[in-house]
């Protein structure tokens, strides 16, 4: 369980929705019937990635056998850093499905660190959000040996990866280790994010995983912990996405008001798996916004 001083907490509740309901909102694999498409492409060009750019694989950041990391150093120094947190509600996917996003990063001038964390149930959200504590102090740590400038990190987050990435924006760093700054991300941007972890305790696909409890929900949930006191979190979703997905994308906003979250937006035609590929683009909008983050 994280220290409770690192994530200052909050109390509400919401009615509990209908299970059939809460399964057609967050299974994403269901509502996008050529997801394997998607998952397939990615890996073949993540694979491409790897070998084609300056990388070091599977680097530890900690001494779990799942604590690793893939950095891509910066084409020049002083550059900013990119942490990129992946989804898979917490129990699925990998760091290598996502090297296909390092390019367009790197071609921002970024240094990229993809971590991976230990999938539920062998871990819980709150272990993993501080998992995810342990691979960005890393890269603070490590930051100027791949050209990165540590004073410039940025968390980019899918999915689950949306509230870690949140979580990043909200950590007390100097709690989590003395050695550490007050602030060491300066701003983060959730993709498709899961702000308020109660519904998934109702959702039996994704519990029977997860086992989350009424306090790890507590806990993880960015959108009832109040709002931190420095950064900024661009929270956007795809048009296409499920109602449960776009009120969450609202949800963090009005959870910590505009100046920490000055935009809330979804971005037309783009699915749960479609809003990555906007990303690696140029000239998209979620790609705009990353190098405007990174600025």
């Amino acid at each position: 369980m994280p220290d409770p001083a690192l994530f200052a907490r909050s109390h509400h509740r919401q009615e509990e929705p209908d299970v059939q309901w809460l399964e057609r909102m967050y299974n994403n694999r269901l509502r996008v019937p050529d997801h394997a498409d998607y998952l397939e492409r990615w890996a073949a060009e993540s694979a491409r990635v790897r070998a084609a750019l300056p990388c070091e694989i599977d680097v530890p950041y900690g001494g779990g056998p799942d604590e690793t990391l893939d950095v891509f150093a910066a084409p020049q120094p002083g550059a900013p850093v990119v942490v990129f947190i992946h989804g898979g509600h917490w129990k699925a996917m990998d760091k290598s499905q996502h090297s296909f996003l390092v390019p367009a990063l790197r071609d921002s001038g970024a240094m990229v660190v993809l971590p991976n964390h230990a999938l539920a149930p062998k871990a819980s959200i709150p272990g993993i959000t501080l998992q995810m504590a342990s691979a960005v102090a890393w890269s603070w740590r490590h930051a100027r040996r791949y050209g990165g400038d540590a004073r410039r990190i940025v968390v980019i987050g899918h999915s689950a990866g949306g509230q870690l990435a949140a979580m990043m924006l909200a950590c007390a760093w100097n709690v989590f280790d003395p050695a550490l700054p007050p602030r060491v991300v300066g701003g983060a941007l959730g993709i498709s994010g899961l702000y308020d972890l109660e519904p998934l305790m109702h959702t039996p696909s994704l519990q029977e995983a997860l086992r989350l409890t009424p306090r790890q929900v507590q806990e993880a949930s960015p959108a009832r912990l109040p709002a931190p006191a420095h950064g900024r979190l661009l929270a956007v979703v795809g048009g296409d996405e499920s109602g449960e997905y776009l009120r969450q994308n609202q949800l963090i906003r009005q959870a910590w008001g505009r100046e920490r979250v000055p935009l809330a937006a979804a971005l037309p035609g783009l699915n749960y798996f479609s809003i990555l590929d906007a990303l690696a683009r140029p000239g998209r909008r979620l790609n705009r916004l990353a190098r405007e983050l990174m600025r």
